[in-house]
């Protein structure tokens, strides 16, 4: 990493990537059925191998979340993932919010996706996402089965509201999760006003002014002194993608406006933040200095 190019007394970041293709989004999970991807021309190989080239002339090492599906059909991709010194880590096998599942289940997803990318990389896969952040108040019980599934953390909440996901009164830094013990990074977010704001990529990226998410982070690491953790996927990329019949207003523009600015606006990123692997950031001093909170009984009340 080249810290010349940064202030400093700059806080780390998390730089992360979910590996799914455009096909698998929950967004279009109503127009297109699982049975039906085979159908459609698939992208993320070549997507993410771009994501590795930008990573690499920024400079920048990042964790990828990779989806079972994904390495099964692409095996060298994840290797070259890891050879290229980033961390990988599991999105669970094919793209099914917890929310649709039951907890054996869910049990099989992370536990098979898990040796699908230990076998891969040789290195233990040490950290998970859940798709579309659908660790939610009724799905808490995800945390003690990835912790008895081997794994030291969790990225899979964002304290905010949202219609597909979100737990606005979570933590919005590092916390224990109780009883399981297992360590949850929640994306950032920015709190001003007496409300969470978003601040750690997806669409708003691609949304909002990247001023705003410039303004943001620079406050959470200068003004709280805490690393965010950012994300973005593989088809934000492609402006070329095909385009999915069907779908509603509301989820086309979530999804396709402004692909074009993402490459720009993270090559700005890499230059204004500094960036790095989730474990590097989050585990090198195991959990003593994480808060434990007892996620289940608050959130359950507040909801």
């Amino acid at each position: 990493m080249n810290a010349a190019s940064h202030p400093v007394d700059s806080v780390v970041n998390a730089m992360t990537v979910d590996v799914e293709d455009y096909f698998q989004v929950s967004a279009f999970e109503k127009c297109i059925r699982r049975e039906d991807w085979p159908q459609w021309p698939v992208r993320v190989e070549d997507n993410t191998r771009r994501v590795l080239e930008l990573f690499g002339r920024n400079d920048v090492h990042a964790t990828f979340f990779v989806l079972g599906w994904v390495a099964e059909r692409f095996p060298a991709l994840v290797r070259d993932i890891s050879a290229a010194g980033h961390e990988v880590a599991s999105h669970g096998y094919g793209h099914e919010r917890v929310t649709t599942m039951t907890r054996e289940e869910f049990r099989h997803s992370i536990v098979h996706s898990r040796k699908l990318l230990e076998d891969l990389t040789g290195t233990a896969v040490l950290g998970y996402r859940a798709p579309s952040y659908s660790i939610v108040p009724g799905t808490l019980w995800a945390h003690e089965e990835l912790r008895e599934a081997g794994y030291r953390y969790s990225s899979s909440i964002v304290p905010l509201h949202h219609d597909l996901y979100g737990m606005p009164d979570a933590p919005r830094f590092a916390f224990v999760a109780e009883p399981s013990g297992l360590l949850e990074i929640p994306v950032t977010t920015v709190q001003r006003w007496g409300r969470n704001w978003p601040c750690g990529g997806g669409g708003y990226f691609r949304l909002l002014p990247y001023a705003l998410f410039k303004r943001g982070l620079h406050r959470v690491n200068r003004h709280e002194q805490s690393s965010g953790v950012f994300y973005f996927h593989p088809w934000e990329i492609d402006p070329q993608q095909p385009r999915v019949p069907g779908v509603t207003l509301k989820n086309r523009v979530r999804h396709y406006l402004n692909l074009q600015r993402t490459v720009p606006r993270l090559e700005q990123l890499m230059r204004d933040f500094r960036f790095d692997r989730m474990d590097r950031i989050f585990l090198a001093d195991g959990h003593a200095d994480y808060p434990s909170v007892a996620l289940q009984a608050a959130e359950l009340c507040a909801n």
